[in-house]
C-alpha cells in the first residue's frame, strides 16, 4: 500500500473503527467480540485489535490512551480524526499489518463511491444542489 492507498483504506475503515470506539471505548482493544455487535462495530473492533496485537507495551499504552481520549471527547468528527491518524501511522510503519488489515475490508468496486456523514445534523451526498441545515432558516423562493 502506498500513501494514497493508505489514505483511501483509512477513509474506508474509519466509520467502522469510530463506531467500535464509540460503542466500547478502550475496552474495544481487549474484549472478546460480542456476537450481538453489528457488522460495522465488529470490523472496527477487529481492526483495532490487530493494531493492538502488533504493538509493544509502550505502543499498547499509547493506543489505549488515544482510544480513551477519543471516547471521552464524545464528538464523532474528533474521534474519526484521531482514529484516522492512528491508523495511518500504524499502516505506514508496518507493511505486514497493511496486508492483514487490507484483507478485512471489502475492495470497493470500480466506480463505487462511499459517502459518510457523521454527527448531529450531518448530511452527505455525491452530488448536491442546495443544502441548508440549522435552526431558523427561511427558504427564499
Amino acid at each position: 500500500m502506498v500513501s494514497a492507498e493508505i489514505g483511501q483504506w483509512v477513509e474506508q475503515a474509519s466509520p467502522a473503527v469510530t463506531a467500535a470506539v464509540s460503542a466500547y471505548g478502550a475496552a474495544v482493544l481487549t474484549r472478546a467480540q460480542d456476537a450481538a455487535a453489528d457488522a460495522t462495530v465488529g470490523i472496527g473492533q477487529r481492526i483495532l485489535q490487530a493494531v493492538w496485537r502488533r504493538r509493544d507495551e509502550a505502543g499498547r499504552t499509547e493506543l489505549e490512551r488515544v482510544v480513551d481520549e477519543a471516547t471521552d471527547e464524545q464528538d464523532d468528527a474528533y474521534t474519526t480524526a484521531v482514529v484516522s491518524r492512528l491508523l495511518k501511522r500504524a499502516l505506514q510503519d508496518d507493511p505486514e499489518l497493511r496486508e492483514e488489515l487490507a484483507a478485512m475490508l471489502p475492495v470497493p468496486a470500480a466506480g463505487t463511491v462511499t459517502i459518510t456523514a457523521s454527527g448531529e445534523r450531518s448530511i452527505a451526498a455525491q452530488h448536491i444542489g442546495t443544502a441548508i441545515t440549522g435552526d431558523g432558516h427561511t427558504s427564499q423562493p
